[in-house]
């Protein structure tokens, strides 16, 4: 079937997000019916995100490598999809983690390689048609909410099978929507010197505000693990009923996208980096307070929307300061070392998380917000006034 580039990439993003959207914010809830205790839902969460560490740059090397990107993503989106129906058939822990490791290997490129499709696609105009990025990716966030309100009507704590069959379908039907995808024919590009192929971290590590991007973004990012470990499971153990549930999680996501497409551009601009930055830890001080001290609905629906200041502000002002202080032949390896640094500490603090939330429950959030507090002076100190970058940034993709 023939279908233009746009559309067929706002398919594929549209699906593979709301098989995210699905299943993302109800895999701890999932993992406890299975009678894991928190520990063990910890431990496996912390392990997914460390597989998923080391298996993303492997993939996308070997993506690149065979010059097969949509091959590989219809594979990886094929193999996520059996391995979410396998976890409806595992009981025990060993069996659990093994499956969930095996889904997160599969996950953790999908992302990267669809975006590394689109954005060479939309290079170019096609047929004199602007074929924008964001358009996709606001297509991708809106399917990630929608999938979450949509299964939140389906399941209850005591049936929650729909998650994995609808995450199931999803990605299943994410891997056939890469046929529809056109080949990507980029120029050849000269080979480097085998000097500058071994520049790796050393140089990027020399630059002060580089070295306050890993520490901030660290801090910040990895205050969120709490959050999205059990944070289900402490609504839920409240009294919260799923479709409460759903609609809490998508406001954040949608706060999200607000700060990456109209508010967040402004507030740097304004604020500078070192201003955006701040108020980010700030923002991360007040909801990780609220979340730890109460599980009033009202509450919650109030600081939900800071997300969009805790994540997609601070990312911004990070984008800021790498395009103003990494030089250009570096800005791909200072991108791979700014999500390896923040996503190492945020599995560190996911596997710790199932041991805080067992000893002390709610209040483990607020050590998230000591976490933030922590990275408030290296954002006003370490960030500087920041200047814009040379044809700007491109936003990262959400938390699933």
């Amino acid at each position: 079937m023939r279908i233009n580039p746009p559309a067929a990439y706002v398919i594929l993003y549209a699906l593979m997000y709301a098989a995210f959207g699905v299943a993302s914010p109800f895999w701890p809830e999932y993992f406890r019916a299975k009678a894991l205790s928190s520990q063990e839902i910890g431990v496996l969460l912390g392990a997914a995100m460390v597989v998923r560490l080391a298996a993303g740059p492997l993939v996308g090397r070997l993506a690149d490598i065979s010059e097969s990107l949509r091959s590989v993503l219809g594979g990886c989106a094929a193999l996520a999809a059996a391995m979410a129906a396998a976890l409806s058939f595992a009981d025990s822990f060993v069996m659990l983690l093994c499956v969930a490791l095996a889904q997160a290997a599969a996950l953790a490129p999908m992302t990267s390689i669809a975006d590394a499709l689109s954005v060479s696609a939309a290079r170019p105009q096609i047929a004199g048609k602007p074929f924008e990025y964001g358009w996709i990716r606001g297509a991708a966030s809106a399917a990630f909410a929608s999938g979450t309100i949509i299964i939140g009507q389906f399941i209850r704590p005591d049936h929650l099978d729909p998650v994995v069959w609808l995450n199931a379908m999803l990605l299943l039907a994410a891997a056939g929507a890469t046929a529809l995808l056109p080949p990507v024919r980029t120029p050849a590009e000269p080979r480097t010197s085998k000097s500058a192929d071994r520049m790796g971290m050393h140089p990027l590590l020399r630059i002060p505000r580089f070295r306050s991007v890993l520490t901030v973004s660290a801090l910040v990012y990895g205050s969120h693990a709490m959050h999205d470990a059990f944070a289900v499971i402490r609504w839920s153990d409240s009294g919260i009923a799923a479709p409460v549930i759903s609609l809490l999680w998508s406001e954040a996501v949608a706060a999200e996208v607000v700060v990456f497409f109209l508010i967040g551009p402004a507030l740097v601009h304004h604020l500078g980096a070192r201003g955006a930055a701040s108020v980010a830890a700030l923002a991360g001080i007040v909801r990780w307070t609220v979340g730890g001290t109460t599980t009033s609905i009202l509450l919650l629906s109030l600081v939900q929307p800071l997300h969009g200041l805790t994540f997609a502000l601070l990312h911004l002002a990070c984008m800021r300061i790498l395009g103003a202080v990494v030089p250009t032949k570096l800005s791909a390896t200072a991108q791979t070392v700014y999500a390896f640094g923040s996503g190492l500490v945020t599995a560190v603090i996911t596997a710790m998380s199932g041991v805080l939330y067992a000893r002390y429950a709610g209040a483990s959030f607020v050590a998230m917000a000591g976490l933030c507090a922590a990275a408030l002076p290296f954002a006003w100190l370490g960030f500087g006034a920041g200047s814009p970058p040379p044809g700007g940034g491109v936003a990262r993709a959400g938390s699933l």
